[in-house]
């Protein structure tokens, strides 16, 4: 006979399962003396790892469940991007709603997901970019291989229609001989014509390619690099990091109080406060600190060769000179008051990889703005 705790649990052993994690969870009703040899259980580290991911499938039910939201695909992703580290700009603005005690609807959450959530065929475009790439090369090298092979061909024709032309007595079999070598002489000029505008196509192309994926990395209000460029930027230089012994430190930034900025000035005032700031950050960044827009009012760095403490020395530097700074909206001529911004330093190798560690920039960008914001918290 089924229980009522049986039936109670069958939700969240269903949650587990579209998460992948069931094993886990049915292995956390074992006995920990029997199946020592089980994947889950050989070491401490697969422990904890399996705490976590039922912790993690857990504080999803309790937050669907609390906020009244349907159990959907849709919902549950959005909920684990949030609560896995993924998307630390979505969690925030959940955990900011839950702590105001303000009600979280399925319209306010589609909302803010699609605000914060990256584009999600940004992989594909990558793939059908590349794909299309290598067609552009193929077809290039073909065109060329043609058109020598018409101008060859060409070249030898013509010298043949000229020999015929200089016989002074040719029967009308060779007359029709000549005239037929010059109309396919005069078709592959053409077709050699036509092969040079192909190429010339191609060429435009390509060049019309290397635009599309560089603005696909771009930050168009700010000219930074995006989230999707950094995150692609952030394996790279962790794995020549750790090649080359390099400390890597990663910050996030964020704008104080700019909903007030916002809600006071207009979002046109606030798009200039974010180019602001982001021409301060950039001052600092070179071949061995990196800036990218984050997403909203949110900035992410990278510093390589630079402990975190170093980090936050820089990024202070930064924030100090953004604080005395005095902003005034143009338009209005109406001052924006002191704009400053708040920020959370992480080291890349503390952690067990770079999604813990971007969650650990973001829980010290939380205290710093609990702490009274414009400063800096190292993790």
């Amino acid at each position: 006979m089924q229980t009522h705790s049986d039936k109670k649990s069958e939700p969240t052993g269903r949650l587990f399962s579209w998460l992948g994690l069931k094993k886990a969870a049915d292995a956390a009703h074992d006995d920990p003396q029997q199946g020592a040899d089980h994947p889950f259980h050989d070491t401490k580290r697969r422990n904890i790892s399996r705490d976590a991911r039922r912790a993690l499938g857990q504080t999803i039910v309790d937050f669907l469940v609390g906020q009244d939201l349907d159990m959907s695909p849709e919902n549950l992703a959005i909920a684990h991007a949030a609560f896995s580290g993924a998307h630390p700009c979505l969690a925030r603005e959940i955990n900011a709603r839950l702590q105001a005690q303000e009600p979280i609807s399925q319209t306010w959450l589609n909302h803010i997901h699609s605000i914060n959530a990256p584009p999600s065929d940004a992989h594909d475009m990558d793939n059908m970019m590349a794909r299309l790439a290598d067609q552009v090369d193929s077809f290039q090298q073909q065109t060329k291989q043609a058109r020598t092979i018409t101008v060859q061909y060409g070249s030898a024709l013509e010298q043949h229609v000229d020999d015929l032309q200089e016989v002074d007595k040719t029967g009308d079999l060779v007359s029709d001989l000549a005239r037929l070598a010059q109309t396919m002489l005069d078709r592959t000029k053409r077709a050699e014509q036509d092969m040079r505008r192909s190429e010339d196509e191609v060429r435009e192309l390509r060049k019309n390619l290397v635009r599309a994926r560089r603005d696909a990395e771009i930050d168009h209000l700010t000219g930074l690099p995006n989230r999707r460029a950094f995150e692609a930027l952030l394996t790279q230089q962790r794995q020549e990091a750790r090649a080359q012994c390099d400390p890597l430190s990663v910050a996030i930034c964020d704008i104080d109080e700019f909903k007030r900025i916002n809600d006071v000035h207009g979002h046109d005032a606030g798009d200039r406060v974010i180019k602001v700031v982001a021409e301060t950050l950039a001052r600092i960044s070179n071949d061995r600190c990196h800036v990218a827009r984050h997403g909203g009012e949110e900035f992410v760095m990278l510093f390589r060769g630079h402990t975190p403490s170093q980090a936050a020395e820089l990024l202070n530097d930064a924030r100090e000179h953004m604080a005395q700074r005095t902003l005034i909206n143009r338009k209005t001529d109406t001052p924006f008051g002191q704009v400053t911004f708040s920020g959370g330093v992480a080291d890349i190798f503390g952690y067990a990889n770079e999604r813990d560690a971007l969650r650990a920039a973001d829980e010290a960008l939380y205290r710093a703005k609990e702490h009274g914001r414009n400063r800096i918290e190292v993790a």
